[in-house]
């Protein structure tokens, strides 16, 4: 049996000689010989097996002494490799949650900074007359990450169309139902502007929709990302300062839009449809 020394075993296994004299108090692992003389204690290799065992149980969370008692049941290598997959699973998980965290603290940070680009919103109020849609019902887990379901149903609205003999109808937009957030998920609808009536399938509904007699308007420049809850908060802050109530469905009207292009170049318009009263 081939021995060294304490330190040269510390140095091989990445953990202290004081470590190392604690798991040999504690029974864990004991030296393979100790020099009667000078008490000076030596390991062989063929102990890194247990000691990376005690390691991987003391990174599970395990106490030293439960630690010991697992030893005394001879763990197996793959005992052990599922309960360190178990970990790693939890560790993936409390890491995406704190991603996740992060992701929410930049996206508020950056609304706060943005918060001086509220006044450079132009509202307008105006008439929107009735129209014709094909539209297909959703919902959506939140609102600021809805666009890759969105694709998704407008390219399903534009498959439908196509076997109609329909090309480049009017501007796609999105209602949504939900006006403040909710426990629940919001509804929505993504919709395609049509020439006229048209028979619609099991999923895409065609219905007129009801003109505004009094719809507030914003036009946003940009992606579609945190920013455009600035162009919404700019309707509602106008909405309140004027005296006005937000009714359903609200509307993003997607008057530039390509998928796979340019965010910077997309060209959104919020619509609120509004009518005099405290806001409810």
């Amino acid at each position: 049996m081939s021995i060294i020394r304490i330190g040269s075993f510390a140095r091989i296994a990445q953990v202290s000689t004081r470590a190392l004299r604690l798991y040999d108090k504690l029974g864990l692992l004991k030296p393979a010989l100790v020099d009667p003389d000078t008490d000076y204690r030596y390991y062989s290799i063929d102990q890194l097996p247990r000691l990376n065992r005690i390691l991987a149980l003391k990174d599970l969370g395990f106490s030293l002494e439960q630690i010991a008692e697992a030893l005394r049941g001879e763990l197996s290598a793959e005992q052990l490799r599922g309960m360190l997959m178990l970990r790693r699973a939890e560790a993936e998980r409390r890491v995406a949650e704190e991603q996740a965290q992060l992701a929410r603290i930049e996206a508020r940070l950056r609304q706060i900074e943005q918060e001086h680009t509220l006044a450079s919103y132009a509202v307008v109020l105006k008439r929107v007359e009735p129209l014709w849609v094909a539209a297909v019902h959703a919902r959506i887990p939140e609102y600021i990450t809805s666009e890759p379901i969105f694709i998704g149903l407008f390219e399903e609205l534009d498959r439908f169309l196509r076997r109609r003999g329909l090309r480049g109808a009017g501007p796609r937009m999105a209602l949504f139902d939900d006006l403040e957030a909710r426990d629940h998920d919001l509804q929505a609808q993504a919709a395609v502007a049509l020439p006229g009536p048209l028979a619609g399938d099991d999923r895409v509904e065609v219905y007129r929709l009801p003109g505004v007699a009094r719809m507030a308007c914003v036009v946003h420049h940009g992606p579609y990302d945190e920013t455009l809850i600035q162009a919404n908060t700019a309707l509602l802050r106008w909405a309140d300062t004027n005296g006005f109530r937000v009714r359903a469905p609200t509307r993003e009207v997607y008057l530039h839009y390509q998928a796979g292009g340019d965010p910077a170049r997309f060209v959104t318009e919020i619509q609120f449809p509004v009518e005099p009263g405290a806001a409810s």
